[in-house]
């Protein structure tokens, strides 16, 4: 089986920019972890410094290559990054 994982530490994510499938929106420092297999990118959160990993809502996703899923998991980055206009960034990275 071929994987693959990325991490990215200390992004601010504004109010509401963020939704987790366990306890909903999350703000504030985050990291973002993806982790591709099987033809799938799952994305995770945590507080950074934190032990507890939530799943983003709306993941996995389906990413046919290695390649594809860095590249969707430095596009969550940047959607998170962007302020305001995260939430529907986000909404279509996840539900294109």
């Amino acid at each position: 089986m071929t994987w693959a994982s990325w991490t990215t530490v200390g992004i601010h994510a504004l109010p509401g920019a963020v939704h987790t499938a366990e306890i909903g929106v999350i703000n504030g420092d985050l990291t973002i972890h993806t982790t591709w297999s099987e033809n799938l990118a799952h994305v995770a959160v945590q507080y950074t410094g934190a032990s507890e990993w939530y799943t983003m809502a709306g993941s996995p996703v389906p990413c046919a290559s290695e390649e594809a899923s860095r590249t969707f998991h430095q596009a969550v980055v940047e959607a998170v990054r962007g302020g305001e206009r995260a939430d529907a960034s986000l909404e279509e990275l996840f539900h294109p």
